[in-house]
C-alpha cells in the first residue's frame, strides 16, 4: 500500500473517533468544566482519541470522496454531543438539590460565583457540584466515563444514529434527574416542614414572638445540621446512579 494512502486513512480513522470523543468532552461532567482551559481540553480530547483509536471498531478508512466522509463525522459528532448532554442533565441533579436545600434552609439568596451552573446558583448548590466534580477523580469515576465512552460503540456502531431513541433517552435521562434530585432533597423537606409547622404553632401560642427573625437562624442551623448528616448519603446516591448510567447509557 502507498504510503500516502496508508497515513489518510488512518488519519481518517483518527477523526472519525475524535468526532465522537471529542463531541463527547465538550460537555462531560470533570471533563468539560470551564475552570480548565480549551486549549487543555482540545488536546486532552486528542489525545484521548488516539489512545483509545486501536481499541475501537473503527479501523482505516479509505473514502472515494468527501461526500462520504462527512455524513459519517456529523453521525459521530451528534452521538458525542448526545453522549455529554446526557451526562451533563445527570449532573443538574446536584445543582437542583443544592438549590431546593438553599430554598427550604433559608440560604436561596446566598449565591455564589457561577461554576458551570444555572444562573443565580446558591452556595450549596455549587459546593455540592464541586464536591462531586472532585469525587469523579478520586474515585476513578473518570476512568468509567473513558470506559464508557469506548463502549458507546457497542451501543450505537459508528455511522448509525438513532435519532428517536436519542430523544427518547435524552427526555428519560432529563425525568430521572429530576427524580433524583427530589429524592436527595427529601429530608429537607420533611425538615423544612416540621420547622415551619413548630413555629407556627409558636407563634400562635405566642403572638408576640417575632418569628421572622427567630424562623431564620433556626432554618439555617437545623439545614446546615441535616446536610452535614446527609450530605456523604446524597453524594454516594448520586454517584451511584451516574455509574449505572454510564454502564449501560439508558435507563
Amino acid at each position: 500500500m502507498d504510503l500516502s494512502v496508508y497515513l489518510t486513512s488512518q488519519m481518517a480513522g483518527i477523526i472519525v473517533v475524535f468526532s465522537r470523543i471529542g463531541s463527547a468532552m465538550v460537555f462531560m461532567p470533570g471533563f468539560a468544566e470551564t475552570q480548565i482551559s480549551t486549549r487543555s481540553r482540545l488536546m486532552f480530547a486528542i489525545v484521548l482519541s488516539m489512545a483509545l483509536y486501536a481499541a475501537t471498531p473503527i479501523g482505516p478508512l479509505q473514502f472515494n470522496s468527501w461526500l462520504q466522509f462527512v455524513p459519517i463525522v456529523a453521525i459521530e459528532i451528534t452521538i458525542g454531543l448526545w453522549i455529554g448532554l446526557t451526562a451533563r442533565i445527570i449532573m443538574t441533579a446536584l445543582q437542583f438539590a443544592g438549590y431546593q436545600i438553599g430554598l427550604v434552609s433559608g440560604l436561596a439568596n446566598v449565591f455564589a460565583p457561577n461554576m458551570n451552573t444555572f444562573q443565580g446558583a446558591t452556595v450549596i448548590a455549587s459546593a455540592l457540584l464541586m464536591l462531586q466534580l472532585t469525587l469523579i477523580f478520586a474515585t476513578n469515576l473518570h476512568h468509567v466515563i473513558i470506559r464508557a465512552l469506548l463502549m458507546s460503540y457497542e451501543v450505537f456502531p459508528p455511522g448509525q444514529i438513532m435519532l428517536g431513541d436519542l430523544a427518547a433517552q435524552i427526555i428519560k435521562a432529563a425525568d430521572k434527574s429530576l427524580y433524583i434530585g427530589l429524592s436527595l432533597t427529601a429530608p429537607f423537606y420533611v425538615m423544612g416542614m416540621i420547622m415551619n409547622a413548630g413555629l407556627a404553632l409558636a407563634n400562635r401560642m405566642m403572638p408576640s414572638l417575632p418569628v421572622f427573625f427567630v424562623a431564620g437562624p433556626i432554618l439555617i442551623g437545623a439545614g446546615l445540621y441535616i446536610l452535614g448528616i446527609s450530605g456523604p448519603y446524597m453524594v454516594r446516591g448520586f454517584q451511584e446512579a451516574f455509574t449505572n448510567w454510564l454502564g449501560t447509557l439508558s435507563f
